[in-house]
């Protein structure tokens, strides 16, 4: 028999997938100059000789790693950038450096993400931001991360229903109830609901709260328009010029993030159409800028940067038999951007 688990080598690694030592080192560590087809063997053999357990296994034994991976789907985005602040801030004061890293929301580009993270090393992996509906699409980052747990590692993560951590969930579906209540509550029943892409889990909860605030008030979801576009702020404007020049006699729209909230009061700002005047506008979130905009946006808050100290927290505490679940709580915020439905006259 080979070597065993313990007495593994880079070398054991490289002689198997039959590339130089650097090869087999350039692949593991995610750098440069090593094509794709090349990396994944390299890794797969890796993960076939226990390679990567065993650097986790000695690095743990000898002190917890001083890194934290932490992987966002968009680093300018408000949302994201708070969540960073609060795990920077609570690793700053652990000694810990953070390596963050951008996925676009791609599920492909994570995976590579969370397998560098891996390879550098890092004793903790953050993944912050909306699962995806479809199980199969995350399945590969799920496998990665569960092994990565299984070596030693610790993970924990923001928003991800499927994957078997600790995690943080932000409280959307019932923020998505509050928020079209307020709408609702207002006289306003032309509303419009701008989401992000169908995919993601984090839309399809905050529609589900919304769908039940209109059940309450005997309407359905499926008569109400739901545009779905990109989660930015480009998005909501795209949008709201097809809400303007396609949805008569809308009176509110109702943006499930923030992001995209602004990029529909700014097109309505172009457009010269009057908020709350003639339509209202309410968002999600509740991001830094939210109270200094003109008007200022209603919208539901949820803790950002407390969400991100609760995540790392929950990642340096050791491992529990069950993974612990910790909601976020919510609030109604209500500022200048909503107000009563507009009145017909004739």
């Amino acid at each position: 028999m080979g070597r065993t688990r313990s007495a593994l080598r880079l070398v054991d690694v490289a002689d198997r997938a039959g590339v130089s030592l650097a090869t087999a080192s350039r692949a593991l560590s995610g750098r440069d100059g090593v094509s794709e087809e090349v990396a994944d063997r390299v890794r797969e053999i890796a993960r076939e000789l226990g390679y990567v357990a065993n650097l986790h296994a000695r690095t743990l034994a000898g002190g917890a790693t001083s890194t934290v991976g932490l992987i966002v789907h968009e680093i300018d985005d408000p949302y994201f950038s708070e969540i960073a602040g609060g795990v920077v801030r609570l690793a700053g004061e652990q000694g810990l450096m953070v390596q963050i890293c951008h996925s676009g929301r791609d599920p492909e580009f994570e995976l590579h993400e969370i397998r560098s993270l891996i390879a550098h090393r890092v004793g903790v992996i953050i993944v912050a931001g909306s699962g995806y509906t479809d199980p199969k699409v995350q399945a590969a980052a799920k496998a990665e991360l569960a092994r990565f747990q299984e070596a030693g590692g610790r993970v924990a993560v923001i928003g991800r229903h499927s994957v078997t951590a600790d995690a943080v969930l932000p409280d959307n579906e019932e923020g998505g109830a509050a928020v079209a209540e307020h709408l609702l509550s207002l006289g306003h029943r032309k509303i419009v609901v701008v989401a992000g892409p169908q995919r993601l889990t984090t839309i399809a909860d905050r529609l589900a709260g919304v769908a039940r605030a209109l059940d309450a008030q005997g309407m359905s979801i499926d008569a109400v328009p739901v545009l779905h576009t990109d989660f930015t702020r480009n998005g909501g404007a795209e949008a709201a010029e097809k809400i303007l020049d396609q949805v008569a006699g809308t009176t509110a729209i109702l943006a499930l993030n923030d992001a995209m909230a602004i990029g529909v009061l700014s097109t309505l700002r172009s457009r010269g159409v009057s908020v709350p005047g003639q339509i209202s506008v309410a968002g999600f979130d509740d991001v830094s800028v939210a109270a200094d905009l003109a008007p200022s946006l209603t919208t539901v808050r949820l803790p950002m940067a407390q969400m991100g100290e609760q995540v790392l927290t929950m990642a340096l505490r050791p491992s529990s038999t069950r993974p612990r679940r910790k909601s976020t709580g919510h609030e109604l915020i209500v500022r200048d951007s909503t107000g009563p439905a507009r009145t017909r006259r004739g």
